[in-house]
C-alpha cells in the first residue's frame, strides 16, 4: 500500500510551518495598508528581505552575521521550551533563566574578571538553578510550574538588576563594555567573523548551539534517559508504576531547560553584542520568542534551528521599515503578528490529520462499495 507522504510527522510540520509563515505576512500586510497604504509594499518586503536590503555584499554578509549572533540565544531558548514541553512541561520560566545567565555571566566576565569557558558553566549553572526550583516546587507541592516560572522571571530580573549595577558604567545604565574590560571573556572567533566581513561578533556560540541542537535530538529521541523523561511526560503515574523516578525526572527536565536557556544568554552577551540595561523593567523578549521558534520548528531540535534563524531574519528586518511612513514600533508589531500565529503549528497539524483520516475513510469506503459490485456481478454471471 502506498505510504501517504503527507502523514509524515516532519512534512506536516514543514507545510504548517509555512502557513503560518504566510498568513503571518498576510496579515501583517493587512495592518500596514490601514496605517499606510502608499509604503504596505515596500514595507513588508523590506522585513522579509532584512539584511540584503544593503547593495553591497560586503555589508550583506556583516549584518547576516549579526541576524546569526542573536540566533544562537534564540535557538538555545527554543531548545529549552522544547526539551521541558517533550516531557510534558511548560517552560514558561525560560525568560527569567535568561535573566539568571546574563547576570552571572557578565558578572563573573565584568566583575571577577573571569574568562569565557567558567562564565559561560556559571550561567548553565544559574540558569539550572532556576529551573529546578520549578521542578522541586512541582514535585513535591504540584505548584504548577507556569505559575512558578512566571514569579520567578520577575524575582530574577530585578535581582540581575541589582547585580548588575555593580559592573555598570558610571555615566549610563548600561554594564561595561566586554571587549575593553575583560577581552578574555569574549567568545572565540574561530576564524568565522572572517566569513562575514570581519563581523567581531559572529564566532563560537553559531557552531555550539547547532551542535547542542543535535545532541538534544540524540538525547530525546535515542537514549534511555530521554525516553524516561518522555515516559514520565506522558503519564508520571505509569512511569512511577513502572519503576522510573518520576520526581526526580520532572527536577532533572526542568534544570536541563533552565541551564540551556541560561547558556543561550552567555552565548549572546559574551560576544560584547550587547549591554545589558541595569534599569530594565521589563523581562528579556528572548525567552518568549523561543517558544514561537519551538512551536513553529515543529517540537524538533533540527527545525528550531531554522524557525530560530526566521523569527530573529523578520526581527531584525523590521527595523529596516521606513520610520517616516511608519512609527517605530510597527517592526514590533510585524514581528509579534508571525511570532503569535506559530502558535497555531499544532492546530494546523490535527487539522490536516483530521483531514487525511476523512479521506483515508472515504476511500476505503468506496473501495469496499467497489469489491461488493464487482462480487455481485460475478455471482450472477455465475
Amino acid at each position: 500500500m502506498k505510504k501517504n507522504l503527507l502523514k509524515n510527522d516532519g512534512v506536516q510540520s514543514l507545510i504548517a510551518s509555512l502557513v503560518c509563515i504566510v498568513l503571518g505576512l498576510f496579515i501583517g500586510y493587512i495592518v500596514l495598508l490601514f496605517i499606510n497604504p502608499t509604503g504596505a509594499g515596500n514595507a513588508i518586503v523590506t522585513i522579509v528581505k532584512n539584511f540584503m536590503t544593503y547593495n553591497r555584499p560586503q555589508a550583506q554578509l556583516k549584518y547576516m552575521g549579526n541576524t546569526l549572533v542573536k540566533m544562537a540565544p534564540l535557538l538555545l531558548c527554543s531548545l529549552s521550551i522544547l526539551f521541558s514541553y517533550k516531557v510534558g512541561l511548560f517552560n514558561i520560566g525560560a525568560a527569567g533563566q535568561y535573566c539568571a545567565g546574563v547576570a552571572l555571566a557578565l558578572y563573573t566576565a565584568l566583575g571577577l574578571g573571569w574568562s569565557w569557558l567558567p562564565c559561560m558553566v556559571f550561567a548553565m549553572l544559574a540558569g539550572a538553578l532556576l529551573g529546578c526550583i520549578s521542578g522541586v516546587l512541582k514535585s513535591y507541592r504540584n505548584v504548577n510550574e507556569v505559575i512558578s516560572g512566571i514569579m520567578l522571571n520577575w524575582i530574577t530580573l530585578y535581582l540581575t538588576n541589582m547585580l548588575l549595577t555593580k559592573v555598570k558604567e558610571e555615566t549610563s545604565p548600561y554594564t561595561l563594555v566586554l571587549n575593553t574590560t575583560n577581552p578574555n571573556a569574549v567568545l572565540p572567533s574561530l576564524g568565522l567573523g572572517k566569513l562575514f566581513n570581519n563581523n567581531q561578533y559572529v564566532g563560537l556560540a553559531i557552531p555550539l548551539a547547532i551542535i547542542i541542537a543535535i545532541v538534544v535530538l540524540i538525547v530525546l529521541e535515542k537514549t534511555r534517559f530521554g525516553y524516561e523523561l518522555r515516559a514520565t511526560g506522558y503519564n508520571k503515574n505509569a512511569a512511577k508504576y513502572c519503576g522510573m523516578a518520576e520526581k526526580r525526572n520532572i527536577i532533572l527536565s526542568l534544570g536541563i531547560s533552565g541551564a540551556l536557556a541560561g547558556l543561550g544568554a552567555a552565548m549572546l552577551y559574551l560576544t560584547g553584542y550587547e549591554q545589558w540595561q541595569c534599569s530594565t523593567s521589563s523581562v528579556p523578549g528572548m525567552g518568549f520568542n523561543g517558544i514561537a521558534a519551538a512551536f513553529l520548528g515543529g517540537l524538533n531540535p533540527i527545525g528550531s534551528i531554522f524557525s530560530s534563524f526566521f523569527i530573529q531574519h523578520i526581527t531584525a528586518g523590521g527595523a529596516y521599515v521606513d520610520k517616516s511612513m511608519y512609527c517605530s514600533q510597527i517592526s514590533d508589531l510585524i514581528s509579534a503578528i508571525i511570532i503569535y500565529l506559530c502558535s497555531f503549528v499544532l492546530f494546523f497539524k490535527t487539522v490536516m490529520n483530521r483531514g487525511i483520516a476523512k479521506s483515508e475513510e472515504k476511500k476505503a469506503r468506496l473501495e469496499k462499495q467497489a469489491a461488493l459490485s464487482a462480487n455481485t456481478e460475478k455471482g450472477g454471471d455465475n
